[in-house]
This record gives C-alpha cells, sequence and structure tokens, in this order.
C-alpha cells in the first residue's frame, strides 16, 4: 500500500505526464486528482488547520529592535514525546537560554540540510545534462551575510 505521499507523488507524475512535463502549480495536480479519484478530499481536524495557520503566523511575525534591526519575535523548537513530534513556540524576549539555543540549532541544521540536499541536486542535474554548461553553486555564504546585514543596517536608518 503506497504512503499518503508516495500517493501525491503518483498523481503529480500522471499529471505532468499528461500536460507534456510543463511546469505547474501543484493545486491543479490536485485538483486534476480529485476530478479522476485519484485521491480523496480530506476530512479536515479544524483545530489542526488553526494551529497550522498560528504556526506560519508566528513564523511571519517580526519585530524591529532599538537599533532598527529586523528579527523574527517567535521561535519553535521540534520535541519528540511518546513518539509524537510537537512544536513548541515561545517569544525570543521570553524563551529561556536553552529553548532559544535549540531554535537556532536546528534551524541551521535545516540550513545544512537544504544545501546538502542542493548540492547533490545540482551534482545530479549536471550528470543528467553532460553536453550544457554545468551550473556551480557556491556554498560560503559569509560575504552574503554580510552584504544583507550592511543592506538592512542602511535601510533600516
Amino acid at each position: 500500500m503506497a504512503t499518503y505521499n508516495e500517493q501525491l507523488q503518483n498523481v503529480w507524475h500522471k499529471y505532468e505526464k499528461e500536460m507534456g512535463f510543463l511546469p505547474a502549480t501543484s493545486r491543479d495536480a490536485v485538483r486534476w486528482g480529485v476530478e479522476r479519484r485519484m485521491i480523496e478530499m480530506p476530512t479536515v481536524d479544524p483545530f489542526d488547520e488553526l494551529a497550522k495557520d498560528m504556526s506560519r503566523a508566528l513564523r511571519e511575525e517580526y519585530g524591529t529592535d532599538r537599533y532598527g534591526r529586523r528579527y523574527r519575535k517567535n521561535h519553535a523548537v521540534r520535541v519528540t514525546k511518546s513518539g509524537v513530534q510537537h512544536t513548541m513556540w515561545a517569544i525570543m524576549g521570553n524563551a529561556p537560554l536553552e529553548h532559544m539555543r535549540k531554535a537556532f540549532v536546528q534551524r541551521r541544521e535545516q540550513i545544512v540540510g537544504d544545501c546538502v540536499q542542493l548540492a547533490t541536486d545540482v551534482e545530479v542535474y549536471n550528470g543528467l545534462n553532460p553536453s550544457q554548461e554545468e551550473i556551480q553553486i557556491p556554498f560560503d555564504f559569509t560575504d552574503d551575510v554580510e552584504e544583507r546585514l550592511l543592506f538592512d543596517s542602511e535601510t533600516a536608518a
């Protein structure tokens, strides 16, 4: 039996094939799959939906400190209790040190994971297209971070 993600991937691949492998939205593919009864409309728990909306809102809330630096106010830490993953939120100014340390470490790990996957994706793409110019992606972000911090401080002033 295919997992839910595998079912959605299957719909996507069939949709892409039928549409001629052109870039498309996931919403279009889902609508197409539902119309063909390949997937069913989910029954939604309103509390789950509200919690997702709240998490999105918390992630998007920013403040500005007295120096004009824009910062994310709310920070999440993923924890597992009794085999179930939970996301614990806290406001930066009120959060315990350990919560913030874990939040920052987890965010850094997400960035590293994204970079590893991007490097792999680029290598595979280049390998699949040997007659094309190789795509090169630099992973030293030192200058990028410094430039953005400088730009942000200048625009805040």
